[in-house]
């Protein structure tokens, strides 16, 4: 069964606890198969990679002082990223739907309202462990804002982010509901207040405000004032309003992300075509989620799920795939796994293995504004070993792996599988359920 053993994060505003002592700062991750087919050592050093050989030339002997995994039998990839997770209700499909907050009081709207328990606080940490384990080294988290709550959610999320410093780059989108007409004006303000309290992004949710044109607008000015990037909420069953929102996105020159776009799926082709040739047009990136949507009922009437990728980059789209909602109201089952969203486009032929795993990785990094991580020298060390050969392979069955970040191990999972003895009993090597004689024991340690 597989384990797995992410390390403990440290306490909020202390330095990220380093595996070792002096002299601990380079690793060798030897025999790993590339994605290319070669077998490789890494050298690492000062959280990037600082060479790659063929097996063997960089461990024998390895650098004084140096720590040394044997990653034969794995497969080494860039580590991918989470471009739309919902930390602030993550994690509560079990759980009593949770009493409504009361209202904030006017004069504690700009310090993100009264304390809340350290609940939701707790979870967003529990939320990143998970997608840690799994591989994702960088999430961008979407968090309600507004209403009875005030800014506590993203109070939480943002204390979180400082439990998680050394382990995971944790960065929140702050997202009202509605932000035109009076109804809005508190909820406007509460953005902008947002950004002042840390939040890296400012979204919305277009669909549900009564005008939703003036709601685009005041995110994309309230992003303009402070120079951060857009991250808007919309199923794009419209094409006409979708093709007025990449218009009015294309004068910004912070990055604008939209998603889930599902409802591009239900749409006629040569209206989804329009609607994706104007996203391309204003450089607008599409975040789609092929294990469901992140609204409250996740999956569209007639089954739909995912946006149509392949259309999407036909148009010249730059298309990433996150993993939505982490076991809440929307997916009680979601595990939050990248390589499970790179596994479904690929499955359902939205993609081949290697530009799906792009768009959990190289394409989910680049919305979120990080750096590119190939495995070359002077890259950023942000890793994951998965036990397999091929990339299919490891989208198919991917139990075991080792995720690197900053050039430090900061998670492992181990599986080990095993068969019973035909006759149900157990051989010499163990008791009933071992493996008995003659039977193999799969290790994916």
């Amino acid at each position: 069964m597989p384990e797995s053993r992410p390390q403990e994060p440290p306490e909020p505003g202390g330095g990220a606890r380093r595996p070792g002592g002096p002299g601990r700062d380079t690793l060798v991750l030897c025999g790993a198969r590339l994605t290319d087919g070669r077998t490789a050592d890494v050298r690492i050093g000062g959280g990037r990679i600082e060479a790659v050989g063929p097996a063997g030339s960089l461990s024998a002997p390895p650098p004084a002082g140096a720590a040394r995994i044997d990653l034969a039998g794995y497969l080494l990839l860039p580590a991918p990223a989470e471009p739309h997770a919902h930390y602030d209700t993550a994690l509560t499909a079990d759980r009593a739907a949770p009493q409504p907050h009361p209202p904030a009081p006017p004069s504690a709207r700009g310090s993100g309202g009264p304390r809340r328990p350290g609940a939701l606080r707790r979870r967003a940490v529990q939320a990143a462990l998970v997608q840690l384990g799994h591989g994702a080294t960088a999430v961008r988290t979407h968090v309600r804002i507004g209403g009875a709550a005030g800014l506590r959610a993203l109070e939480a999320v943002l204390g979180a982010r400082s439990a998680l410093r050394g382990l995971v780059d944790l960065t929140a989108v702050a997202v009202p509901r509605v932000l035109t007409g009076a109804a809005g004006a508190e909820e406007l303000a509460m953005l902008r207040d947002a950004v002042g309290m840390g939040a890296a992004a400012v979204g919305g949710c277009p669909d549900l405000d009564p005008d939703p044109a003036g709601h685009v607008r005041a995110v994309l000015e309230t992003a303009a004032e402070h120079g951060c990037a857009v991250d808007l909420h919309t199923g794009g069953a419209d094409p006409a309003r979708l093709s007025r929102l990449a218009a009015m996105a294309g004068d910004l020159r912070s990055e604008v992300a939209v998603g889930p776009c599902d409802g591009l799926a239900r749409l006629p082709r040569e209206a989804a075509a329009r609607a994706a040739e104007a996203l391309a047009a204003a450089g607008v990136a599409v975040v789609c989620l092929p294990q469901g949507g992140c609204g409250p009922s996740g999956r569209a009437a007639d089954g739909s799920r995912t946006a149509p990728v392949r259309l999407l980059r036909a148009a010249g789209v730059r298309v990433a795939a996150g993993s939505g909602a982490l076991r809440d109201a929307a997916n009680p089952v979601g595990r939050g796994d990248p390589l499970e969203a790179a596994y479904l486009l690929a499955s359902h032929g939205h993609a081949g293995p290697g530009a799906a795993y792009e768009a959990v990785s190289t394409r989910a990094r680049r919305i979120l504004g990080l750096p590119e991580v190939r495995i070359e020298a002077g890259f950023p060390a942000e890793l994951l070993a998965v036990r397999g050969d091929t990339l299919a392979g490891a989208l198919s069955l991917a139990c075991s792996r080792l995720v690197v970040h900053r050039g430090r191990v900061v998670a492992r999972t181990s599986a080990v599988r095993e068969y019973r003895d035909p006759a149900g009993a157990g051989g010499p090597e163990g008791p009933a359920g071992s493996a008995g004689p003659g039977l193999p024991r799969q290790s994916q340690r």
